[in-house]
């Protein structure tokens, strides 16, 4: 029996088998606590940039409030760049010292 045989009566041709992919890291948005930024401020932030609703948003400030920091998200490293920047310039056109960086989940 042919190889070409074979494969038919087997119900098909033989692939490779898939690679595996991995996931690409992902990134925490980290917001400091300054005492200067309004809290007001670091709600409107979160819900504008961050899509989060108030409760969330306000949720999140407290934490911030009163641990010193608070993860507003977790991202791919390109969407956690671009909300940190978008929030740093949003906080110096507002003359607001907010500090966000962002760090390997």
């Amino acid at each position: 029996m042919s190889e070409r045989q074979r494969r038919e009566e087997e119900g098909g041709v033989k692939t490779a088998p898939k690679a595996k992919v991995d996931k690409p890291p992902l990134y925490k948005v980290v917001f400091h606590n300054d005492n200067y930024t309004p809290m007001e401020f670091v709600v409107y932030v979160l819900e504008s940039i961050f899509r989060h609703s108030t409760a969330s948003a306000t949720r999140i400030m407290i934490r911030i409030h009163q641990s010193g920091v608070g993860v507003a998200g977790v991202y791919s490293r390109e969407v956690a760049e671009t909300r940190v920047e978008k929030t740093l310039l949003l906080a110096a056109e507002h003359g607001h010292p907010l500090q966000v960086t962002m760090e390997p989940e």
